[in-house]
């Protein structure tokens, strides 16, 4: 069964949203080394879903050529 952990990702203002982003990409390497299996799981969980809020919310967001296959290709 899966369920949202913490505020659900819609219910965030924006502000609150890059917060919530900002932090778990700050622990994630700590998390992946030394979490457990489920913390692991949770928090690959909880970033896919609010990564998917912003990308929602920012469809038109600024996506960088060096980011893309043709950008790397030219590099």
């Amino acid at each position: 069964m899966s369920h949202t952990l913490g505020v659900p990702p819609a219910e965030l203002s924006d502000e609150d949203l890059l917060r919530e982003l900002t932090h778990l990409h700050h622990t994630r390497n700590e998390t992946f080394l030394h979490g457990s299996d489920d913390a692991l799981a949770a928090h690959t969980r909880r970033t896919q879903e609010l990564e998917a809020d912003y990308v929602r919310r920012n469809p038109a967001r600024h996506v960088d050529p060096e980011r893309l296959r043709s950008g790397a290709r030219d590099r």
